[in-house]
């Protein structure tokens, strides 16, 4: 047998002959016309090298063959369908399956540290792989599997990929709860006096668009320490008297640590939206990861 030039459909027809051992019945439960079961039949014949149902009295009989290949026939059809279904009918509490994001660490720390946890009740065969963002890679990561979905500014997003707006973030500023010159009513002149933590993601850097929007003002950020990370300027700022400047998703759950306000003058937010490749998209279980983050964010 060619197994290259056989068609399922085949097997199925020839899975309900040798249950219903009669043509007609066969042809009924598959939903076609006698005529089409009888040339699949030979078709089945022809690639098997075997008669596998003998006209009888009443209806046909399974030859010494046939009756060998039902069992394991009915075995792979059903896992055939079984993989099917699961993929039709996502069941988180049964799944297994593991979702690989990329994202800044804000976003791990803003929208997937919550989503793991609620996973592990919701999901728990769900496995979570982070990824950093790399923008460059990003689009060959994708097509190659190594990235299902990215957390990122939506307008950055390379332009073959599928995108949904998620929330837009805008800025707070931070201090300790009891930091001496932070106060509500703080003026622009005294905001930048401060001392300030500013985070460059590349490293480094001490001036950000703030410190433009600031300088339109007239005025200059004492900025003393660049931080490569979010994370870390939450612990920093309250454990000192430095301030700082960061998303407000951040700091939701620091109330009890830092004092958090806005800021004294405006300060262009961003969006935050999630995109993910063709490949992926139909896939039930990967959707089903999208709806999870989209109720989380709307929770």
């Amino acid at each position: 047998m060619d197994s290259k030039r056989l068609d399922l459909n085949l097997l199925v027809t020839l899975e309900t002959l040798l249950v219903e051992q009669n043509v007609t019945k066969a042809a009924i439960r598959l939903h076609l016309s006698q005529p089409a079961v009888s040339a699949q039949l030979n078709r089945l014949r022809h690639e098997f090298d075997d008669l596998l149902l003998i006209p009888a009295q009443r209806g046909m009989t399974p030859t010494a063959k046939a009756i060998e290949l039902l069992d394991p026939l009915r075995q792979a059809l059903d896992q055939v369908r079984a993989t099917i279904a699961r993929h039709r009918n996502f069941d988180p509490a049964k799944a297994k399956l593991t979702v690989a994001i990329a994202c800044t660490d804000y976003l791990q720390a803003a929208v997937i540290k919550p989503l793991v946890v609620e996973l592990r009740t919701r999901a728990p065969g769900v496995r979570v792989a982070l990824r950093n963002l790399d923008l460059p890679q990003l689009e060959a990561q994708m097509a190659r599997g190594e990235v299902d979905l990215v957390l990122m500014t939506p307008q950055d997003a390379p332009p073959s990929l599928r995108t949904r707006h998620l929330f837009d973030e805008r800025y707070v500023l931070i201090g300790r709860r009891k930091h001496p010159r932070l106060r509500k009513g703080i003026t622009v002149e005294e905001f930048a006096r401060l001392e300030h933590v500013v985070v460059s993601l590349g490293g480094g850097g001490f001036v950000t668009p703030v410190d433009s929007a600031l300088a339109a003002l007239g005025y200059k950020r004492n900025a003393v320490l660049s931080a490569a990370s979010f994370l870390f300027v939450p612990e920093i700022v309250s454990d000192s008297d430095f301030v700082a400047l960061v998303p407000e998703r951040l700091v939701r759950d620091h109330s009890d640590t830092l004092k958090v306000m806005d800021c004294p003058f405006p300060v262009e937010g961003f969006a935050v939206g999630m995109a993910w490749h063709e490949r992926s998209h139909g896939h039930s279980g990967q959707r089903w990861i999208r709806e999870a983050i989209v109720s989380l964010i709307n929770a």
